[in-house]
């Protein structure tokens, strides 16, 4: 019997809160800080347009963490290291991309959804009301 996914979880590189936030944004324009998934998903300030759109073609919710405010069940299933995509079925959450992964896309977003569909299917998850064969 197969596993559909639920949910997916980002696990971003970054700290929460306004303080991280800055931190990062500061840490990024000097040169010093970077998250592949941020780099992804973010432009300067905003979430981009095109991460948006893609977002909601997606058949089940995103939820984005800081790795500072994850869960502790996101955070080991991502061998406490992010960025991570982790992926949720049932009671299981399948990490799905870990940060190497993430840094190899080089925020390119059709890179990163074909790795992300490979990572499922390697994964042997399936979207909801769709079968892998």
């Amino acid at each position: 019997m197969s596993r559909s996914v639920d949910r997916l979880s980002l696990v971003y590189d970054a700290r929460g809160g306004v303080v991280g936030e800055l931190a990062y944004a500061i840490g990024r324009a000097r040169g010093i800080r970077h998250c592949a998934l941020c780099g992804l998903t973010h432009g300067r300030v905003r979430e981009r347009p095109a991460w948006r759109a893609f977002r909601a073609s997606l058949p089940v919710p995103v939820r984005a963490f800081h790795r500072t405010t994850a869960l502790t069940t996101l955070r080991l299933r991502a061998g406490g290291a992010a960025p991570a995509v982790v992926a949720h079925a049932g009671n299981d959450a399948v990490l799905l991309l870990d940060p190497k992964q993430l840094e190899g896309i080089g925020g390119d977003l059709e890179a990163f959804g074909s790795a992300l569909e490979t990572a499922r299917l390697a994964a042997a998850l399936d979207w909801p009301g769709r079968q892998t064969s």
